[in-house]
């Protein structure tokens, strides 16, 4: 009984999810237009730095990937038992959110110096 609740639940909580961020957005543009604020103007402003935002980001992930790789081949070797596995994704998994941050840090420096030397 308790295996075909699962994905009923989890059909319903999907659907009130897109049902709710529908009806809140539509809530929200019609407090905009009654304010007499155009709700498209936030939507039309140019993100500059969101490309190289991205970039950094996935050359990181992709530098985590690397750097994990070869430190669970040197560190665990080419044979694992079912422990070492385990320890093996909690490196990838961990340096893929230290590169990926370390890419968005640096994102975020080069806005930040772009953008002091702008104004």
């Amino acid at each position: 009984m308790s295996g075909i609740l699962v994905p009923i639940t989890f059909f319903i909580c999907t659907f009130a999810m897109i049902f709710g961020i529908r009806y809140f957005s539509n809530k929200e543009k019609m407090a905009m237009i009654e304010r007499g604020i155009d709700p498209g103007v936030r939507k039309s402003t140019p993100q500059p730095f969101l490309s190289l935002k991205f970039g950094l980001l996935l050359v990181g992930l992709g530098l985590g990937l690397i750097v994990a790789l070869f430190a669970v081949r040197g560190i665990f070797g080419a044979d694992m038992n079912s422990g070492e596995r385990g320890q093996a994704v909690a490196m990838y998994f961990g340096c893929i959110g230290i590169f990926g941050g370390f890419g968005l840090i640096i994102s975020y420096i080069i806005e930040k110096k772009w953008l002091d030397k702008q104004g």
